[in-house]
C-alpha cells in the first residue's frame, strides 16, 4: 500500500479558455472548444485534489490569455525558492507577470524570473533528489543551468525529439518523490525521448513504469501523483492497470476539452513545494 502525503497546489481556472492559435499539434484553432465543459472539467479536476486532502490556490485568470489554465507551465518551486517562467511563444509571454505578482502578493521573496526560455514545470520535474529537465521543442538548454544556479539542486537534461511531447511532463512524471534510501519512482513514455536522453532515464531509474503509444497519445503520462494517489485521464487504462499492480491508486478524470489545447491533469497543476 502506498502512503500518499499532502500536497499544495496552484490552479488556474479556464474562464477565458479557448483555442485561438497554434503553437502545439494537439491545437486546432477549426475544432470546436466549449467553454462550459473545459470549466466543468476543471472544476472537477481541483475538486478531486481536495478530496485527497491537498491544499488548491487559485490564480485570477486574465483576458486574453486562453492557456493561463496551464499553470505547470508558469513557475517551479523547491524550497520555497520560486523560479518563473519565460514563455516561448508570444501569445503566453504575458502570463508570466500574473503568476509573479500571485507569488508576491502571496508572501514568496525568493522569486527569479528567468533570463532563458523556460517554460517551468511543463519541463521542469522534481524528483526529489534531481530536476529532470525537458528540451527540444519549448525550454532552452541554457534554462537548464540557471535553473540549477537558481534553486540549487542538481539538473538532468532530457531531449525531447516527437512534437506531440512537447513538454517533459507529457512524456515523464514522477510516481513517489526520493528518499534518504529510496530512488523516486517514475512513469515515462520512451519514443519521446532522443537514443541518449532514453539511455539516461534507463541507468538512472531502471525500474520505472514505461507506457506505450495508445497511453501517451491521450496524454496520460501528465499525470499528478501524490506518492498514493495517481490523477490521470480517464482513457489511459492500461497504465491506469500498471500503477495498480504496483499498489498506487488510480484516479482517472475527464480532460477531453482540455487536452484540445495540449493539456491534461499536470498541465493544469503546479504543485507548490516548501
Amino acid at each position: 500500500m502506498r502512503l500518499p502525503t499532502p500536497r499544495r497546489y496552484l490552479m488556474c481556472p479556464p474562464r477565458y479558455f479557448a483555442v485561438d492559435y497554434t503553437i502545439n499539434p494537439w491545437m486546432d484553432p477549426s475544432v470546436p472548444v466549449d467553454p462550459e465543459l473545459a470549466m466543468a472539467q476543471w472544476t472537477a479536476l481541483r475538486d478531486v485534489y481536495r478530496r485527497l486532502g491537498h491544499t488548491v490556490d487559485e490564480v485570477e485568470p486574465q483576458p486574453g490569455l486562453p492557456d493561463m489554465v496551464f499553470a505547470a507551465n508558469s513557475g517551479t518551486v523547491i524550497d520555497g525558492r520560486v523560479l518563473g517562467a519565460r514563455f516561448r511563444a508570444a501569445q503566453r509571454a504575458a502570463e508570466a507577470e500574473h503568476f509573479r505578482r500571485w507569488f508576491v502578493d502571496h508572501g514568496y521573496r525568493d522569486i527569479t524570473m528567468p533570463t532563458r526560455i523556460n517554460e517551468a514545470e511543463g519541463d521542469f520535474v522534481w524528483t526529489g533528489r534531481e530536476l529532470l529537465a525537458g528540451t527540444g521543442f519549448r525550454t532552452d538548454p541554457e534554462a537548464h543551468a540557471e535553473a540549477q544556479e537558481v534553486l540549487g539542486v542538481p539538473v538532468v537534461s532530457l531531449r525531447l525529439t516527437d512534437p506531440h511531447y512537447y513538454h517533459l511532463d507529457t512524456a515523464l512524471f514522477v510516481l513517489s518523490e526520493a528518499g534518504d534510501s529510496a530512488p523516486a519512482e517514475l512513469a515515462y513514455y520512451p519514443e519521446a525521448f532522443s537514443p541518449g536522453s532514453r539511455r539516461v532515464l534507463e541507468r538512472m531509474f531502471p525500474h520505472a513504469v514505461r507506457a506505450d503509444a495508445l497511453d501517451a497519445a491521450c496524454l496520460g503520462l501528465n499525470g499528478v501523483s501524490d506518492g498514493g494517489h495517481v490523477v490521470l485521464p480517464a482513457e489511459a487504462k492500461r497504465l491506469a492497470d500498471q500503477l495498480a499492480d504496483l499498489g498506487y491508486e488510480p484516479v482517472p478524470v475527464d480532460v477531453s476539452e482540455l487536452r484540445k489545447a495540449g493539456g491534461g491533469p499536470k498541465c493544469c497543476t503546479l504543485e507548490i513545494r516548501k
